[in-house]
């Protein structure tokens, strides 16, 4: 559950830096957008091995 309330909050941070980008203009924000986005990627893939793995040893 702590690895969702993190994607919760990557998303949070980066909303201001969303908008920058795509109504701004702005490239620093989009860069930042960016590694947002692989970090939320990388929090996503851990929590599909967690729930793998929790589903897996519930059997």
């Amino acid at each position: 559950m702590d690895k969702f309330k993190q994607v919760q909050e990557v998303i949070a941070l980066v909303e201001a830096d969303v908008t920058k980008f795509y109504d701004g203009g702005n490239a620093a924000a989009g860069t930042r957008v960016r590694k947002a986005m692989q970090d939320l990627k990388v929090l996503a893939q851990e929590i599909r091995a967690e729930v793998t793995e929790k589903k897996n040893n519930d059997k």
